[in-house]
This record gives structure tokens, C-alpha cells and sequence, in this order.
């Protein structure tokens, strides 16, 4: 571990701040790096630009181990911060007969251990010899290298890309020659192959062979080739107009008509016009109308658009309105289906809520967990009669004969029925 250096290696975003723990003396020792360039020493910015960012770099606080970069160093950048001690004159002189100060005999023994960690740290960093006796640079590039003169010497890449160079031209001198040496009658044959005159046969050097040669298939090819310009050009004529007919929104094509596209999503003197419209606004077009006068498919199906007085089928199954309001009626006069379904609910639950049905037992509450009103009514099956609640307490609705009813019975009776 190093005793006078933090690393950040390629840090994974942008970063302002960067600390260290190991302790200076003073501010001008502490140096600090961004992708090998030195950004901040003796105290202060060097100026000096990194990838475009000259960095402002200063102590967080006084005397803090941590240095503030502004503007934030980028990610996938180094930094480096490292001390070096001044070990060139002693912090502290010691005269005869002086007080020995704590602070001053800390000075003195921190400046010689700073320079000794700093002095071990540039040793651990330094090329090695190993055991095997071979030299270990870590796996770092070794730069200012000079230029060898012996066999044994290191040599640079310049040197050794220089070396490949040679090597390959004299390869390519001596393909050319023995090229030479080896065409014999190659290169009349290779003549007549390539510029023998047109419309006449070539015979080549073995008596045999006879052909037309490449310039009097070139120049065929070239007639064709005007051929085949000409016809390119009457096809790029067909294109343009393809085209047109294909995606052009601007206009009418040929004074006889607009484009796939124009009727397709829209165009001039296509959309928002008497008697036109396209087919995408046909289907989907909620703002207004689509040719001034009727709709779309969309507004019919689900719009809200106050300009279309017959309603959407959203509106006549949901509520009219933008809002799909249940109680808003669709066309001003009737309402939508969800409204009338609810009525019907609400009559529903209302009976409900009066006839309780088929009870073992006198019910307590209402099927909604509501307190009982009186005239309530619930069929007991144990006893096999129907009972009306009177207020107070539930009374049989059929008494038997010879009895009197009760007049709560009574009371019961008329609000039930």
C-alpha cells in the first residue's frame, strides 16, 4: 500500500472531490494529476487543460485532505494525488539551549519519515529486477527510449516499425523481379489479351488459343452502357412520377388526381375539404370535423366533441359530455345506457333493502348492514311466515284465528304496504 499516493482510476462518473489520508506538512506538497497531467502544485492550479477541462483545483478547507476539482473531472478519467516533501533544507533547526517543543520535534521526525515513505513509494514503483534476473516494469510502458546500437540494446517501436518497413520493400523488389525474370512471352500474350484490336481475334504464343480481346469487350460493354443510361433515365422519369403517385402531400400529382399518401394521412386540398378527407383521419380524427361536415369512425365510436350533437356510442353506453358523465344526457334530451342501468340498481336495491328475503331468524340489519325501517318485510322459514318490523320489533303479517292484530301490526302493515 502506498504511503504518499491515492489513486482514482477511471472513475466511474464525474467527481468534484477527492481525498487522501496520508498527512503533509504544507499545502505546497500535496501534487495532484488528471490522466497524467499535472492540475494543481505548490498550492495552486497549473492552468494546464485535460481533454478540453482546465480544472480550478483548491483544499476543501485548510490543512484537509481533500482537494475540490471545478469543474468535476469526467468518468473514465485518473487521478492522482501524491506528496512530495520538501527535503531539501529541515523543517526545524535546533540550537543548544533551545525548548523542545512537541510541534517541533514532530516536524522534524514527520519531514525525514515523509521523505523516507515517499523515497520507498518511488522505489516500489520502479522498474525491478526479479529473482530470475530479468527486468519488471509491471506491466507500464517504458518511455524515452533511445535509439540501439547493439544487439543486446532495447529497442523503440519507431525503431522496429522502421525495420519491418525495409523488410517488406526489398520483399516487394525482389517479387518485382522475379516477376521479370519469369515472363518470357507472358507479356505479349498479356497484350493481346487486354488491347488487341477490336473486332479482330487474337492467337496467343502457343498457336491455339484465339479470343477477342478486353478492349473489344469494353468497348461493347461501353455501348451497352449508353443503352442502359438511356433507359435509366426513362426509369428515373417513371420513378419521380411513381413517387408522386406514391407520397406527395403538396398538391395534385398530374392534374388528375392526389397521391396513396395524401388520401392515406393527409395533404393539401385533401384534408379538412368539402367532399375529401384522408383515410387516416377518416379513422382516427377527434379534433373536428373530417371534410366540415361529418366525423370519424374514432368521434362516433368513443369522441366527446361538442360539435357533434348525435354522440358518440361511448356516450350512449357511458354518459355524455367530455367527461362521459352518467347524469349529462347524450343529445341534450336522452340519456346514455349506464344511466338507465343504474336506475334500475338503485330500484333494485331499494326493494332490497325493504324485502330481506328468506331468513332462519329475525335479521338485526338490513342486507346492506343498514339499521331496519319500519316496513321492512323477511320471510321466516322456520316459522313459515312473513314479518313486517314495525319500529320497534318485528310482528307476524298473518295472526292467527280469533286473535286481534296489534296496532303496531297495524302501524307496520300501512308503511309496508
Amino acid at each position: 500500500m502506498s504511503n504518499s499516493v491515492q489513486l482514482y482510476l477511471n472513475i466511474a462518473a464525474a467527481q468534484s472531490n477527492f481525498s487522501f489520508p496520508f498527512p503533509y506538512l504544507e499545502e505546497v506538497d500535496i501534487t495532484a494529476y488528471v490522466d497524467g497531467v499535472s492540475v494543481f502544485a505548490n498550492n495552486t492550479s497549473t492552468g494546464t487543460a485535460v481533454g478540453g477541462n482546465t480544472y480550478v483545483v483548491a483544499f476543501s478547507a485548510p490543512n484537509s485532505g481533500t482537494l475540490t476539482f471545478s469543474p468535476a473531472v469526467v468518468s473514465g478519467s485518473d487521478v492522482r494525488i501524491e506528496r512530495n516533501t520538501n527535503v531539501a533544507t529541515k523543517v526545524v533547526d535546533f540550537a543548544d539551549g533551545a525548548v523542545l517543543t512537541e510541534v517541533a520535534l514532530d516536524s522534524a521526525v514527520d519531514q525525514l519519515l515523509f521523505g523516507v515513505q515517499e523515497a520507498i513509494d518511488t522505489a516500489n514503483a520502479s522498474i525491478t529486477l526479479t529473482p530470475a534476473n530479468r527486468w519488471d516494469a509491471g506491466g507500464s510502458i517504458i518511455n524515452n527510449v533511445g535509439t540501439p546500437t547493439a544487439t543486446t540494446d532495447a529497442a523503440t517501436k519507431a525503431y522496429a516499425d522502421g525495420i519491418s518497413t525495409a523488410a517488406a520493400s526489398a520483399a516487394v523488389a525482389a517479387a518485382n523481379a522475379a516477376v521479370t525474370a519469369a515472363t518470357g512471352s507472358i507479356i505479349p500474350d498479356a497484350t493481346k489479351l487486354a488491347i488487341h484490336p477490336i473486332g479482330s481475334q487474337y492467337t496467343l504464343s502457343d498457336g491455339v488459343t484465339t479470343d477477342y480481346s478486353a478492349k473489344h469487350y469494353q468497348d461493347g460493354a461501353s455501348t451497352s452502357a449508353t443503352n442502359a443510361a438511356a433507359s435509366e433515365t426513362n426509369a428515373a422519369t417513371s420513378e419521380t412520377n411513381a413517387q408522386e403517385w406514391a407520397i406527395k402531400t403538396t398538391g395534385i400529382v398530374d392534374a388528375t388526381g392526389y397521391s396513396a399518401k395524401a388520401w392515406s394521412i393527409g395533404g393539401t386540398n385533401v384534408t379538412n375539404t368539402a367532399g375529401a378527407g384522408a383515410s387516416q383521419e377518416w379513422a382516427t380524427k377527434t379534433t373536428t370535423s373530417v371534410d366540415g361536415t361529418e366525423f370519424s369512425a374514432k368521434e362516433y365510436a368513443i369522441g366527446s366533441q361538442a360539435a357533434n350533437p348525435s354522440g358518440s356510442a361511448k356516450q350512449w353506453s357511458l354518459g355524455g359530455g367530455v367527461s362521459y358523465d352518467a347524469n349529462t344526457t347524450v343529445d341534450g334530451v336522452n340519456y346514455s345506457a349506464r344511466y338507465w342501468a343504474e336506475q334500475a340498481a338503485a330500484a333494485v336495491d331499494n326493494f332490497d333493502d325493504t324485502y330481506l328475503g328468506p331468513k332462519s331468524s329475525a335479521p338485526t340489519v338490513d342486507n346492506d348492514g343498514d339499521p331496519l325501517n319500519a316496513g321492512d318485510l323477511y320471510f321466516d322459514t322456520t316459522a313459515s311466515q312473513l314479518y313486517v318490523y314495525d319500529g320497534a320489533a318485528w310482528q307476524p303479517t298473518v295472526v292467527a284465528a280469533g286473535s286481534t292484530a296489534t296496532a303496531g301490526f297495524a302501524i307496520a302493515m300501512a308503511v309496508a304496504l
